[in-house]
């Protein structure tokens, strides 16, 4: 998986979370939390849709490897390719 797919991924899970969210605006130091204004619960939704969608386990301990787009971009292209 390329990170520009991982990227478009993230931003389309993100939209499904939040639909006001625009993906326009974030960089890829970003914190997503901050930028879409998911809150604990968003960003736990976050999570479980991205596992669901690249059956990809994520222990709690890294979510915050996800904060930042590039954070999860390098996280979830490492733990693809372990697959």
């Amino acid at each position: 998986m390329t990170d520009a797919e991982i990227r478009a991924l993230i931003f389309e899970l993100i939209g499904d979370i939040a639909p006001e969210a625009d993906p326009a605006v974030a960089r890829d130091q970003d914190d997503l939390r901050e930028i879409f204004d998911l809150d604990s619960m968003d960003f736990a939704n976050l999570v479980v849709a991205i596992h669901d969608r690249l059956k990809v386990d994520i222990p709690e301990a890294d979510y915050n490897k996800l904060f930042t787009l590039s954070g999860a971009i390098t996280y979830l292209r490492d733990a693809f390719a372990k697959k």
